[in-house]
């Protein structure tokens, strides 16, 4: 009876069945391991292998991966359908990006990008809305939808953090948008922030006969999570945001599932992601993690800046296009554009990513020195010129908002 050993999970002759998910790491080997040892490595621990030579009978075979490329550090590994359970996200991350993150036989593995099969892929629920929110929700037109966080993000009041928004929405914005660290804190809690944010929505829509909503973030134990859901719900909002990351993908999945009952669109934010993703050689690609989020069902999803904010970012304009993407018929993601944005960075930012988008500042609106509703006056005006194909400088003219946040950050990228 023949023993399974590593060699048998590389094959640089196989070709993928179209069922198979196919992966592509980028791999330094350990010193003291060849390229395909260490790749064979990767399939092995991925799947079903081990260290010690293996004697078994049957088709236990039919479930191990195959390395079956190898380009320079590049390496491409299929795995067979049947190693995954269905709509089991935090199963198949275990597989292709759980034991093989600490192996010794390579010093670095990065997941770079996944190629989903259909009967996988369709396991799961995607999206509700997408990029549809703008105007199912909204009546954008060909614009982007506008957002901003109250700053500073955390210590404000109610009633402080509600009238913000409250100015927000006057000056033009679609948006109110907690901060990732902002949940049921005693200084500004859950239950008191959502009522009192959605009374002065509610005032901003009658006095603008524009459509506003709010971004509350339920981030919390799953169960903590689906109440709130509830709760959003019963008191009208059209959104609840979560950490995607940071509360675990069973649990996003989860939420999912309790928002199409109550017809609720998720806003995912991506805090800790670059714990992932920020090294080139090592972790999770930011376009595996927007994958993943969109298989798990977000509607809106921080994708970067595309090298115009302050914060640094992977390929933002692939990772759109991926989202995008027709992927056997699943809904889309919107993806959302923020960190260091202001009006003077808005036409460069729609040039790069198109009109299909979010776009939200926080020290941008807030930071302007006539206050937030001007600050997000100037955005919106900055949004609606670049739409219209009409320079900044130009449509600054007739509007001092505008002029006076161009007067105090130009077109710079802040940092």
């Amino acid at each position: 009876m023949p023993g399974i050993t590593y060699e048998d999970f590389l094959n640089l002759d196989y070709t993928p069945a179209d069922s198979e998910l196919v992966c592509t790491f980028h791999i330094d080997p350990a010193a003291d391991m060849d390229m395909e040892a260490a790749a064979s490595r990767v399939a092995s621990e991925s799947s079903n292998g081990t260290w010690a030579e293996l004697q078994v009978e049957g088709g236990i075979t039919d479930l191990s991966a195959t390395t079956f490329d190898i380009d320079g550090n590049t390496i491409r590994v299929a795995y067979p359908d049947e190693l995954f359970e269905d709509g089991n996200m935090a199963q198949v991350l275990s597989c292709i990006a759980g034991n093989i993150m600490g192996m010794k036989a390579v010093d670095h593995i990065r997941l770079l990008d996944c190629e989903w099969p259909e009967s996988l892929t369709t396991s799961f629920p995607g999206p509700q809305f997408g990029s549809d929110v703008r105007n199912e929700i909204f009546d954008a037109g060909d614009r982007p939808i506008t957002a901003t966080v109250p700053k500073p993000k955390v210590g404000l009041s109610t009633d402080q953090h509600a009238k913000i928004g409250y100015e927000a929405w006057l000056g033009g914005l679609d948006l109110l948008k907690d901060d990732e660290n902002l949940t049921d804190q005693a200084f500004n809690p859950f239950h008191d922030r959502l009522t009192e944010s959605l009374s002065y929505r509610d005032d901003a829509q009658d006095e603008t006969g524009e459509k506003k909503s709010y971004l509350i973030n339920i981030t919390a134990d799953a169960n903590t999570m689906l109440e709130r859901a509830d709760v959003v719900a019963e008191q009208g909002c059209e959104y609840v945001m979560v950490d995607v990351v940071t509360t675990g993908w069973a649990a996003v999945q989860a939420v999912r599932e309790r928002c199409e009952e109550l017809g609720l669109a998720i806003h995912a934010h991506r805090a800790m992601h670059a714990a992932f993703d920020r090294l080139e050689d090592h972790g999770v690609s930011m376009r595996v993690l927007a994958q993943v989020t969109r298989l798990c069902g977000t509607d809106q999803l921080h994708t970067g800046t595309a090298d115009l904010g302050k914060l640094a970012n992977e390929d933002t304009v692939g990772i759109n296009e991926w989202l995008y993407s027709d992927l056997y018929g699943m809904t889309d993601v919107l993806p959302v554009a923020s960190g260091g944005l202001h009006p003077g960075l808005v036409p460069e930012l729609i040039e790069r990513e198109g009109t299909n988008i979010a776009i939200q500042a926080g020290g941008g609106v807030h930071g302007h020195p006539d206050g937030t509703r001007a600050g997000a006056a100037a955005l919106r005006q900055a949004v609606d010129a670049s739409v219209a194909g009409t320079p900044i400088e130009e449509y600054a003219d007739d509007h001092p908002e505008l002029q006076t946040a161009l007067d105090k950050w130009g077109t710079e990228t802040p940092r």
